[in-house]
């Protein structure tokens, strides 16, 4: 299993249907498991798709409209059910406090887990030591943010490097640690000079919005972009006046933005299911305006991070 990837747990938006369950997608990465917008179902969802309450490090809500929060009872519930021992903080707009709380205690259990409340709001970002997580305001009919996950940057050793240099065994360790290595004859030897760049991984969450610079500064450079993509051209009209995008405004964010893997979700009912085939138009659509890798998601399907980016020394 990747260390780091994408279980997609719901792909519906307003309206589930019978292939589809409400939003909810856990991001893998490393040790951590960020539960982003946990709809309706996500727990039974979760069971389907392997993934254990004790899983869960993070939970990221979007909005709250229920296809995109009404799940995060049960899920609370469920960690303390499983006796989950490691605090579980839930970020949302701060300006749907009320709503969380109401959805904290939607019904009566015995609460054993540390959930921590941490609302956010646009341009709010926190160092969690692996990657930072950032928030931007996006434009929908509910104060409604959007996340992105930053790896740093750092440096990967080259082997070749270091046997020119003649370092080998503990000596590596201490070049690694301190970031210089005096050699014998006193010639003092950088990290640098035995390494390359090791650029980090990026991923951005996108939903419910219009067309905004918070949606292309979210998706900037990314490795992997989770974006709404509810209706196509044809209803144009109708997803800007909704606060919605098209699966062409979703795939134009990714090319010029730079993405590298693009995932489409969020799909409407409205649509027969065809269209979400990979010869249907959400796919034809979406190809008209980005060349590069797109995956229509589907509920229970698995996506890699793609592999980062090799720069030579």
């Amino acid at each position: 299993m990747s260390a780091r990837e994408l279980v997609i747990l719901g792909t519906a938006s307003q309206v589930p249907t019978r292939h589809r369950n409400h939003n909810g997608y856990l991001l893998r990465w490393d040790e951590h498991g960020i539960l982003f917008d946990p709809g309706e179902g996500t727990q039974r969802q979760m069971q389907g798709a392997g993934v254990a309450a004790s899983a869960i490090t993070g939970v990221c809500v979007t909005h709250f409209h229920g296809d995109h929060c009404l799940g995060l009872p049960g899920v609370i519930q469920r960690l303390s059910l499983d006796r989950v021992p490691h605090p579980v903080p839930v970020h949302f707009p701060a300006g749907g406090a009320e709503y969380f709380d109401r959805l904290r205690y939607a019904s009566s259990f015995y609460e054993t887990a540390t959930v921590v409340p941490a609302p956010v709001t646009d341009g709010w970002t926190a160092d969690l030591g692996a990657f930072t997580l950032t928030a931007r305001r996006l434009v929908h009919s509910v104060e409604t943010c959007g996340y992105r996950l930053t790896e740093p940057d750092s440096r990967r050793i080259v082997p070749e490097l270091l046997a020119a240099h003649g370092v080998t065994g503990p000596a590596v360790g201490v070049l690694q640690r301190t970031g210089r290595l005096t050699l014998d004859g006193g010639r003092v030897l950088t990290l640098d000079e035995v390494s390359a760049p090791r650029p980090g991984q990026r991923f951005a969450f996108v939903m419910d919005t219009g067309l905004c610079d918070a949606v292309f500064a979210l998706a900037d450079r990314a490795d992997l972009l989770v974006i709404e993509a509810t209706f196509l051209n044809e209803d144009a009209a109708l997803a800007a006046e909704v606060g919605h995008l098209t699966a062409a405004q979703a795939a134009r964010v990714a090319r010029e933005s730079g993405v590298r893997r693009l995932v489409l979700t969020h799909f409407s009912q409205r649509y027969g299911q065809d269209e979400y085939e990979p010869g249907g138009r959400f796919l034809t659509e979406a190809r008209a305006e980005f060349d590069g890798e797109i995956v229509l998601a589907r509920d229970l399907m698995r996506v890699d991070v793609p592999s980062r980016v090799r720069v030579n020394a």
